[in-house]
């Protein structure tokens, strides 16, 4: 069986005051046209798929959207809920969606909800939910793949239900909720999990706490064929190849600027514990990436045609003298930027001295101020001003 595994898809977030969700519905469309051309029997979302736990009415709209999409295609759907979710709004009328293949994460009970999928290589794969009898679980193919799905989970949620395990971490915790499961060795296992396991890579779009204490130990995982991971948004193996984050499908921070975006693929093969990967690359509607130069070249013509100028942008201005109206005259021909820096302002860092200010005067402490914070000696006419506003202040305090 093939399955496409994606994640942090946000629904609903904003990048420096830019909504994101005409960039989310294009590249939702995108994955659904990679559905029908590679043609995946089910599809893993692990986690954030909205970007806040009370989403907007217009992010709600996008989700149902996807998810019915999904549903008239017969493609079958696991979801969990990640950190930014609400768990209850994710399950709420999880056993109806349910009869439509959508198969929604409940609210962590103590235990992992499992599903067990088989299919004979024609139609739709039949689903047979966790807790069913014991004769009915032994009348299953052998070939079959048991999906299980593991919400976001913080130790706080874990402890109740192990009152004598000593649950001070999240690794703990989730090595506590993993160990007693009845994880079958005829079957392949998937885990689908939204943790941060210690040792992958992290962005500065994701949620990490100080102290480590969120990092979860890859070794607890070490019983599942394939962990479909999400949390982080860089797509990358931990620990060994069938332990993967498959990332956003959006960039939504520029340190993910350099990332390409992909759809995970996995596909079961004859031996049970056999897992295949890949993966097909994402193009966005609007790249988000980083420019930097003196504003000048930055407006030439061939510089502006070099890419989309419709971009989302973080510029750095490296002009020495002070630029008026840059953001103004940068958004004539750039007109989706994020941010602006300028790093002759920003490269010059003030340290500490010892000043001698018994023998100077106002002025001349301003100017050893402005040499330091700009790295440059101020020009006669910004004396001037100077000048007049300090000799204004000290006139108004009567000095």
């Amino acid at each position: 069986m093939k399955f496409f595994h994606i994640s942090d898809l946000h629904i609903g977030k904003r990048v420096c005051g830019f909504s994101m969700l005409e960039d989310q519905r294009y590249i939702l469309e995108q994955i659904i046209e990679l559905i029908k051309e590679h043609k995946p029997q089910g599809i893993l979302i692990a986690g954030d798929l909205y970007d806040k736990s009370m989403p907007s009415a217009e992010a709600v709209e996008l989700a149902d959207w996807f998810l019915s999409s999904l549903a008239r295609m017969e493609i079958l759907v696991w979801t969990i809920s990640g950190n930014h979710d609400s768990a209850e709004r994710i399950a709420y009328g999880g056993q109806i969606m349910e009869k439509a293949g959508i198969y929604m994460s409940r609210v962590f009970d103590g235990r992992p909800c499992r599903y067990t999928v088989t299919w004979s290589g024609i139609g739709v794969p039949e689903v047979t939910c966790y807790g069913e009898t014991e004769e009915n679980e032994e009348c299953l193919a052998r070939e079959a793949v048991d999906i299980y799905l593991l919400p976001f989970l913080r130790p706080a949620q874990v402890k109740k239900f192990f009152p004598e395990k000593n649950i001070v971490n999240t690794s703990q915790a989730v090595e506590a909720v993993l160990e007693g499961l009845p994880v079958r060795k005829d079957r392949t296992g998937i885990l689908v999990m939204h943790q941060f396991l210690a040792g992958a890579l992290v962005c500065d779009s994701e949620e990490i706490s100080v102290g480590g204490l969120d990092q979860v130990s890859v070794s607890v995982t070490d019983g599942f064929d394939y962990v479909a991971l999400g949390h982080l948004h860089g797509p990358q193996r931990v620990g060994r190849d069938t332990v993967r984050y498959c990332g956003s499908p959006l960039k939504y921070s520029f340190s993910e600027s350099g990332q390409q975006k992909s759809v995970t693929v996995l596909e079961t093969g004859p031996d049970c514990h056999t897992v295949k990967t890949d993966t097909i690359p994402l193009k966005p509607r609007r790249d988000l990436r980083e420019i930097k130069g003196p504003i000048e070249e930055l407006l030439r013509s061939e510089v502006v045609q070099g890419a989309d100028p419709e971009d989302y942008l973080h510029v750095t201005l490296t002009d020495r003298e002070k630029v008026l109206d840059a953001m103004g005259r940068l958004r004539d021909v750039y007109p989706n930027i994020m941010r602006l820096d300028f790093e002759s302002r920003e490269s010059y860092e003030v340290e500490e001295e010892e000043i001698q200010v018994e023998d100077k005067s106002p002025v001349e402490l301003f100017e050893e101020f402005f040499l330091l914070q700009n790295g440059e000696a101020m020009g006669e006419e910004e004396k001037r001003i100077a000048r007049e506003l300090l000799d204004d202040c000290f006139t108004e305090k009567g000095e």
